[in-house]
């Protein structure tokens, strides 16, 4: 085999290289770059190339929100994509789309937690992509599309439709992976008419239910706008540098505990932008498409974390100290109405604040969001097959439980990258190499077979499987939680 593999694709010859006995393309673009007059524009078709265009380096990603963001790599060409796969010779290979989180204002496709080659050595072309977050992907602005970051991702999906049979794939047999905004994205794209034909099944881990009205995005955009200067419209903040504008959406989501009378709930996220349920791009959430019928049923492997909230209470500093006044804030925010709040303190007798607040913000922002997609998507006849991560992360005495996040380098099989050093431990358990291997496998016989190894979940058994040190398929193991949420499928958020 040639130490530097070669692929021509719809726009130009790619050439590689090989790591770990597979052919890797990093950086291909899949859309022209956002900047210039195209900067807040929906994305360009890529452009086509004369000669041999090297693609070993990850190309750069979009500006980093937030503290825990990605480092922003020099250049502006964001909209690229990678491609692991065993064989550019092959054919009719199962494809996997990976669509990486970050709350939707940070993540970059080159973390190394993502590497790929776990599930590339097991048979699949696995493809990851780089989309515009923050507000270059989400803000809602005057004179420009809605949900940017979508768009991108419908343009890279485009382009594994068009070219993934030159690397071995099949474009015909493509199933979309992400994990936090990454599931949530692809949440949003299942309502997409236009998009459903080009991926077949879809794994998502830890739904979010963020999304927003377009008259709280607005002020939103307003806000931010002002911090900076100038107007919310596309044409003015072009004239922002693009970090300016991360940076200044970082200082706005850190002060959303003061727009609390106004913004309501979605201050209680710490992060200001998200999709915006705009009508067009994405014409509504999730469930209420599902269940009503307007989009279509899918083969769909969905979970969560036990203790979703968990990781953001321990790198806030906050783990330990929450009071009731914050339990009461959480309850206020996210418990369902009429009487969530009532029925949480009934469902938890004598907790502690923190054990409340991380039960009610668990819920809300990712358990049962997961959970309410299964059963919408088993609702318009599609199959669900649901887990639950109960296995603990050893890291810093044990205090991070199952938090978000932690299902990612288990279902890679990273867990010598960084964060998976850092979550499982260096080196990992054995209890964490055995669900990594489960999880793993489940994702690869998913993506190939539309089967992960347990049986699917069904309103009436409601089975899950709960990988722990002792994995075992049972009812679902939230069942106050479900109870308290049932027929309460997450509502944008909206301005009080």
């Amino acid at each position: 085999m040639s130490e530097q593999p070669r692929v021509r694709t719809a726009e130009g010859v790619v050439q590689g290289c090989r790591r770990r006995g597979h052919a890797v393309f990093r950086g291909i673009p899949y859309a022209q770059p956002p900047v210039g007059a195209r900067r807040f524009a929906a994305p360009a078709p890529p452009q086509r190339w004369e000669g041999i265009r090297q693609a070993t380096e990850f190309g750069p990603v979009a500006p980093q929100s937030g503290s825990v963001g990605a480092s922003s790599a020099e250049g502006a060409d964001w909209l690229t994509l990678n491609v692991c796969t065993p064989d550019p010779g092959a054919a009719g290979l199962p494809v996997l789309v990976w669509i990486h989180g970050g709350a939707y204002i940070a993540g970059a496709s080159s973390d190394p937690m993502y590497d790929p080659a776990a599930l590339a050595g097991a048979g699949l072309v696995v493809v990851s992509i780089n989309y515009r977050v923050g507000a270059e992907g989400f803000a809602l602005l005057e004179g420009a599309p809605p949900n940017r970051g979508f768009l991108d991702q419908i343009a890279a999906l485009h382009w594994v439709r068009r070219n993934i049979a030159s690397f071995g794939g099949d474009p015909d047999h493509v199933t979309v992976a992400g994990q936090s905004s990454g599931a949530g994205s692809i949440a949003a794209l299942l309502t997409m008419k236009p998009v459903r034909d080009l991926f077949r099944r879809a794994i998502t881990h830890s739904v979010p239910g963020n999304h927003c009205t377009p008259a709280l995005a607005e002020q939103v955009a307003a806000a931010l706008a002002d911090r900076l200067g100038t107007t919310p419209t596309a044409q003015a903040l072009s004239d922002v540098a693009p970090q300016r504008l991360a940076d200044g959406l970082t200082s706005l989501s850190a002060d959303l505990p003061g727009y609390r009378e106004c913004w309501g709930r979605l201050t209680g996220t710490g992060v200001a932008v998200c999709p915006v349920v705009d009508g067009h791009v994405l014409p509504e959430t999730p469930w209420p498409a599902l269940t009503s019928g307007r989009a279509s049923g899918i083969e769909l492997l969905v979970g969560h974390t036990r203790d979703e909230f968990r990781l953001f209470s321990v790198m806030s500093g906050r783990r330990g100290a929450f009071t009731e006044q914050d339990a009461r804030t959480a309850l206020d925010l996210f418990a369902p109405a009429p009487d969530g709040a009532g029925a949480y303190r009934a469902a938890h007798p004598q907790p502690t604040s923190e054990e409340l607040l991380e039960s009610v913000y668990s819920d809300a922002l990712f358990r049962m969001p997961s959970l309410h997609l299964a059963e919408a998507n088993t609702a318009a006849g599609g199959t669900s097959f649901l887990f639950e991560l109960r296995l603990p992360s050893p890291a810093l005495g044990g205090i991070l439980g199952a938090c978000h996040s932690l299902d990612v380098p288990l279902v890679f099989g990273t867990l010598d990258s960084p964060t998976g050093r850092e979550l499982l431990g260096d080196p990992p358990t054995p209890e964490a190499i055995a669900v990594s291997r489960e999880l793993h496998q489940a994702w690869v016989r998913f993506a190939t077979t539309g089967h992960p190894g347990w049986a699917a979940y069904r309103p009436d058994r409601q089975l899950t499987r709960v990988l722990d040190a002792e994995s075992k398929t049972l009812p679902y193991p939230e069942q106050s939680s479900r109870r308290i949420w049932e027929g309460r499928a997450p509502a944008p958020f909206d301005l009080m």
